[in-house]
């Protein structure tokens, strides 16, 4: 299959790159330097210059594939604007190419809200204020589903594994004496380690009825103290935790603050459905192993 991907340089596309290579298909993806497109392509994908921003320069590639997988986001204010401006392009230029297109859209769990009582994908959205304005973006993509376009959405948990990402922030902070936790720590984090999550793309494009919403998370239910108690117990000397208050939390580090703290039990029947099943089973059990992959890649970057 030809596939064109958006951020396969990002965290989640680059695990949802080497997935797609692995299963066989032809990668063509979206960066936006030439020293980014060179790694791209010693990884086996055909690179495209150009910016989310800027749909006119990639276009033709993009509706050329028989999948858009869509990872990358643009941290900055205009973030919002810029991934509703690409929907407004690719997913009518998409449903007009002729023959049957899908598009997969990358969302996360934060959509969910609070769900301490458990949440699979038809649960009722609650946003976090840090991701407030996905769901219009979810539904604009389910919306565009018709007889030529297939679209799913995917909404990763706490992504983990190698060196970027929250819970290698943590590994690093251990690393340098001192591990943070937002709160009082009870509340659980629905974790995805990036393999894992790469592997759920690969099975949605080759499930060529797999449409809807798709959470991507383990069911380990791991509470944020236990994870910090099992980081901060593999590095020598033992690492310290401090607990910080939301309120000095928030002042510091904004609605993001919240969406750490939010207490989650996230389950996915429908990725259960195609076959997904994540080989491996969360972070405290892991640790070491994480440790060395966060070392390893921290040393290639």
């Amino acid at each position: 299959m030809q596939v064109f991907l958006t951020g396969g340089t990002g965290y989640i596309g680059a695990a949802v790159l080497d997935a797609l290579i692995r299963a066989g298909h032809h990668v063509t993806a979206l960066v936006r330097d030439p020293e980014k497109a060179a790694r791209l392509e010693a990884r086996g994908a055909t690179p495209v210059l150009g910016e989310i921003a800027g749909p006119t320069r990639y276009l033709k590639q993009a509706v050329a594939a028989d999948a858009v997988v869509h990872t990358a986001f643009e941290a900055t204010p205009r973030g919002p604007a810029v991934d509703k401006q690409f929907l407004d392009v690719i997913l009518p230029a998409l449903a007009g190419a002729g023959g049957a297109r899908a598009f997969v859209y990358t969302s996360g769990i934060w959509v969910l809200g609070p769900q301490p009582d458990g949440a699979d994908e038809t649960a009722a959205l609650a946003p976090a204020d840090i991701v407030k304005w996905r769901p219009e973006h979810e539904g604009q993509v389910l919306a565009a589903q018709s007889a030529q376009l297939r679209t799913a959405v995917v909404r990763p948990g706490i992504v983990y594994g190698s060196s970027r990402g929250i819970v290698s922030d943590m590994l690093k902070d251990a690393l340098n004496g001192l591990v943070r936790v937002i709160g009082d720590g009870k509340n659980r984090w629905p974790c995805v380690y990036d393999r894992d999550l790469g592997d759920l793309y690969a099975r949605l494009l080759a499930s060529t009825d797999a449409s809807g919403v798709f959470h991507a998370a383990g069911d380990e239910d791991e509470r944020v103290f236990d994870i910090a108690e099992a980081i901060r117990s593999h590095v020598d000397p033992v690492a310290d935790i401090r607990f910080m208050p939301l309120t000095e939390a928030r002042a510091k580090m904004g609605p993001y603050a919240d969406a750490l703290a939010l207490d989650q039990v996230v389950r996915c029947p429908h990725a259960r459905a195609l076959g997904w099943s994540p080989a491996m089973h969360g972070i405290t059990g892991n640790a070491p192993r994480l440790f060395e992959e966060y070392r390893r890649a921290a040393s290639r970057e």
